[in-house]
């Protein structure tokens, strides 16, 4: 939550401080937002096989957390799109060492039936310092007159204080000292990766193609009008609806079947991008965002879920490490075929692309309409 709160201060109005303050093009927003998020995905491989063979999660996720802090003072230092891009690729990898391990962690520490509230919950937190951030962000603006590098530079703050409370407070489950370490890559060990397991990642793939970068959604009302200082509240009326609705479908997804609410969730994002493809101003825009909100609440934490069910106690590491890499390039491409869109033919086309991506997923959940680990 904390380092969320401290990142979501930066973010939230790092598209906006970009294309206005340092001139950059609405292409590059999009191709550092998929470049920076595509770097945290693909670490997620690396640190979750180190994970699992080395039986450790806590040192990987203090690493990760205490880059992203590093990071955030570069961002107030920014004179440049490159140092931005640079403070961007720090604060991911950081994010990307911590990611696999801290959610084979959560599954390690959860009885099976429990799962789906126990991740429902981690999105909720996450999900709190995620409109936590952009609210301090907004209030501060207004505050300072739009001045970017001081809001950033008060970023830091929640930032080292979330590696302190890590580093102090949290104890790491002890594994037997008699565990045998074999290369979780391995050939024998990979082919314990099952074909149900295969096919979340192939969806979560899919899926990212469909949801690319929240930074649209910001430029999006910006370009409707709405003023600087006010853009933070995009971030933050989607994570409210976030953070009250992931634990609720998190425990639903405990008792419902994981791809009919798979389903649900993608008929939520194809009616946000409608009501965003279809207008920037006032009640469709602001519904359009609702939506988003919701939509990632029923799916994040499933996916995530659905990880777990079908991979080994031993390799979950490794699983989510696969799952974020292959969902990292599918990011990538997002991102920059949305801001390539957006600057070519208009922010509808970039919304309308998501509908397209969506109705794909939808096709690929109907053509295994059996596949549920529960």
């Amino acid at each position: 939550m904390l380092m969320d709160i401290s990142s979501e201060m930066i973010h939230s109005l790092l598209p906006v401080f970009m294309v206005t303050t340092l001139g950059t093009s609405v292409l590059v927003v999009g191709l550092i937002e998929g470049a920076a998020e595509a770097t945290a995905l693909i670490v997620k491989v690396f640190s979750g096989v180190l994970s699992d063979f080395w039986g450790k999660r806590k040192p990987l996720a203090l690493l990760g957390y205490s880059l992203g802090a590093f990071s955030k003072p570069l961002f107030a230092l920014a004179t440049s799109t490159g140092l931005v891009l640079t403070a961007r690729l720090f604060d991911r990898v950081g994010k990307g060492i911590r990611g696999a391990p801290r959610d084979a962690l959560v599954a390690d520490l959860t009885p099976p039936e429990l799962r789906g509230a126990a991740f429902g919950l981690r999105q909720s937190l996450d999900t709190v310092g995620a409109f936590v951030g952009p609210l301090l962000a907004m209030g501060l603006m207004l505050l300072w007159a739009n001045d970017f590098q001081a809001v950033f530079w008060v970023a830091v703050i929640p930032a080292v204080l979330c590696v302190a409370l890590l580093f102090l407070g949290v104890q790491e489950p002890s594994r037997p000292a008699s565990a045998v370490r074999t290369n979780p890559i391995s050939r024998d060990n990979l082919a314990r990766l099952s074909a149900q397991y295969w096919w979340v990642v192939a969806i979560g793939a899919v899926f990212t193609l469909a949801r690319f970068s929240e930074a649209f959604l910001v430029l999006r009302t910006q370009q409707g009008g709405l003023p600087l200082a006010w853009t933070p509240a995009v971030l933050i009326a989607m994570n409210v609806i976030y953070a009250a609705c992931a634990y609720p479908f998190g425990k639903l997804a405990d008792k419902m079947r994981h791809t009919t609410l798979l389903a649900w969730g993608c008929f939520l994002l194809i009616g946000a991008d409608a009501l965003l493809a279809y207008s920037n101003q006032g009640v469709w825009v602001w519904a359009g965002i609702v939506l988003w909100g919701l939509h990632m609440a029923m799916t994040q934490g499933l996916l995530a879920i659905m990880v777990a069910d079908t991979a080994p106690e031993n390799l979950r590491g490794t699983a989510y490490g696969f799952f974020n890499l292959v969902s990292g390039l599918a990011m990538l491409v997002a991102s920059g075929v949305a801001g390539l869109l957006w600057d070519q033919w208009g922010a509808s086309f970039t919304f309308m692309a998501g509908i397209a991506f969506s109705a794909l997923a939808l096709l690929l959940l109907w053509l295994r309409p059996t596949f549920s680990p529960t």
